[in-house]
């Protein structure tokens, strides 16, 4: 579904990423691991089209996407969300909720998708009108899973999503997170804990500096040496 091939890019003249390449299938999770400032979430954002990548290519359903403005990479069914949840504080749930579906690919069916966001997300239908800057992080995180989802997107982007919430409300994010998937849902994910995202991805890939060092199965990366080693002190 989503192919990455020979991407570099630079902040200035600061690398960020180089030689970058990895493979989305249709209907898989694959993660994306690495230590602080290796380069996972300029990676993101490259793919996202919000940094535009200096070589290489991005290339979603056959269609090269490297230099499309980033509404119109969403329009065409990648959705993301953000690191830090970005939701809209002074909006209402159910107001955050619609602006996730002004993309053209997702107006018309967006009365359908407020209600299967509200089914699988319950506390979000009972807090509806409450300001989304009042909920707790974790309900944050759900808003803006569910903003995410009201484009109808193919393939959601998730970039740190269990970052600052509580080992309890974490499980709930990748208890939804392997839902997603199980209904259909292309999953690139880029989460600080390793061993949970190498245990429930079909695939992973490894950064280092901005380069992939290793890549393989997520259970074969959890075993191996040199990953348990330098990412779960092992």
């Amino acid at each position: 579904m989503l192919t990455v091939d020979g991407v570099d890019l630079y902040y200035g003249d600061a690398q960020a990423l180089e030689g970058v390449t990895l493979e989305v299938p249709a209907g898989e999770i694959v993660a994306i691991v690495g230590a602080n400032g290796a380069g996972k979430s300029s990676l993101i954002r490259t793919i996202a089209g919000l940094e535009r990548a200096r070589a290489g290519r991005v290339v979603f359903k056959g269609r090269e996407i490297t230099r499309m403005p980033s509404h119109a990479i969403c329009d065409l069914g990648i959705g993301q969300v953000a690191e830090g949840r970005q939701v809209f504080p002074s909006l209402t749930v159910e107001e955050n909720l619609q602006m996730g579906a002004l993309l053209p690919r997702a107006r018309a069916g967006a009365r359908d998708a407020m209600a299967q966001v509200y089914s699988m997300f319950p506390k979000l239908a009972e807090r509806r009108d409450q300001l989304a800057g009042t909920l707790s992080g974790g309900e944050q995180q759900m808003l803006a899973i569910g903003r995410c989802l009201m484009g109808q997107p193919e393939l959601i982007m998730f970039d740190e999503p269990s970052l600052g919430l509580a080992p309890t409300v974490v499980q709930e994010v990748l208890h939804t997170i392997r839902a997603l998937n199980r209904k259909g849902m292309t999953v690139l994910l880029v989460e600080q804990n390793v061993a949970v995202s190498l245990r429930i991805s079909q695939h992973a890939y490894v950064l280092e500096n901005g380069r992939v060092v290793m890549s393989g199965p997520g259970e074969s990366l959890l075993r191996d040496d040199r990953v348990r080693q330098a990412y779960l002190g092992l």
